[in-house]
């Protein structure tokens, strides 16, 4: 139990050292509490203490001879940098998703849940921030390739869809490589459009566009030619419709492209997974309740891949594919085919 609470307290520190930038300036080199709280711009005293608990939780190496801190190399990787290493922003779950104890617990009670209303603004943030660096890395070169052929038809000019596209940061790197396509983005939350909006028109990007809407009700005419969906899938009220309505809203010969969580449907087929207890906790705390909230499934984080196939193929598609995420072991790569 005192593994639990401590692991769960550092999360809320290691949220800190990013926000703050410590991580960044403790990669620079040893220092002392107060020469890292100048690199920095922070309060001494601040930082002091959380040294202290960063050296005692092993993050961070403390000689006392000297009363200089060390980031080991090897850690900084996963602390500092904007690519997919970075699992700092990973700690921002266990503080947004904390906010809402109260009320899940109350739907535990009660039924019903906490609406996905509630999560945001802070939500679209966190979403961006453990995104961003994957989407910079790998879309390009590591996920869109598993889908063949499709990086050939963007080259090309094709229609392309996001479904669930939060800051729309994935159709910024498709739209900045693929000048001949056009992009569109459907997200229901208004404020993650806004930062989409905003995001394009600094980046001088003209071929693509956002929209605030359920994708319940995505368009269907005219025609995609392909749809993505970044880890969207899992936290809908009725995700068997939104699979069909992609379905219906591709060409013939269409590609959906889902990344999704990496797990089995089985539960005693996570027991051995490391990574199972952070998905079931993540999904107990947001994305089964914001689907029960509206009464919908509540599919939950780990809706596995033995269902996630039966549901791609109960909405009509074919050829369907799985592969890994290049740095993102949380997830797989869906590729599959409206048919002919």
């Amino acid at each position: 139990m005192f593994g639990f609470v401590t692991g769960g307290l550092l999360s809320h520190l290691v949220a800190v050292g990013h926000h703050t930038g410590l991580f960044e300036a403790a990669s620079r080199g040893p220092a002392t509490s107060a020469e890292l709280a100048a690199r920095a711009g922070l309060q001494e005293r601040y930082v002091r203490e959380w040294l202290g608990a960063m050296a005692t939780g092993g993050v961070f190496t403390y000689d006392p001879a000297t009363a200089t801190f060390t980031l080991p190399p090897e850690h900084a990787v996963s602390l500092t940098g904007t690519g997919a290493a970075n699992l700092a922003p990973v700690a921002l779950i266990a503080s947004l998703l904390g906010e809402h104890v109260d009320g899940v617990t109350r739907a535990f009670r009660e039924g019903g849940g906490v609406p996905y209303e509630e999560f945001r603004p802070r939500f679209t943030g966190v979403m961006d921030a453990l995104s961003r660096g994957l989407f910079d890395e790998h879309l390009l070169t590591g996920i869109l390739p598993a889908a063949g052929r499709l990086a050939g038809r963007l080259a090309d000019g094709i229609r392309v869809a996001d479904v669930g596209c939060g800051t729309g940061h994935a159709l910024h790197v498709l739209a900045g490589a693929y000048p001949a396509s056009t992009f569109t983005g459907y997200d229901l939350g208004a404020d993650a459009i806004a930062s989409a909006r905003t995001e394009a028109g600094e980046l001088g990007l003209d071929n693509v566009t956002f929209e605030v809407c359920d994708v319940e009700l995505l368009p269907t005419e005219p025609p995609f030619d392909a749809v993505f969906a970044f880890d969207a899938i899992h936290d809908q009220a009725a995700p068997a419709a939104v699979l069909r309505r992609i379905h219906d809203a591709l060409v013939p010969g269409g590609w959906f492209v889902m990344m999704d969580i990496k797990a089995s449907s089985d539960l005693a087929a996570n027991l051995d997974n490391p990574l199972a207890p952070l998905l079931y906790a993540v999904s107990t705390l947001h994305c089964m309740t914001v689907s029960l909230a509206r009464g919908g499934a509540g599919l939950g984080t780990v809706w596995g891949e033995e269902l996630a196939r039966t549901m791609l193929a109960e909405a009509g598609f074919t050829g369907i594919e799985v592969h890994d995420v290049p740095d993102d072991p949380m997830d797989s790569v869906y590729v599959c085919r409206r048919p002919e």
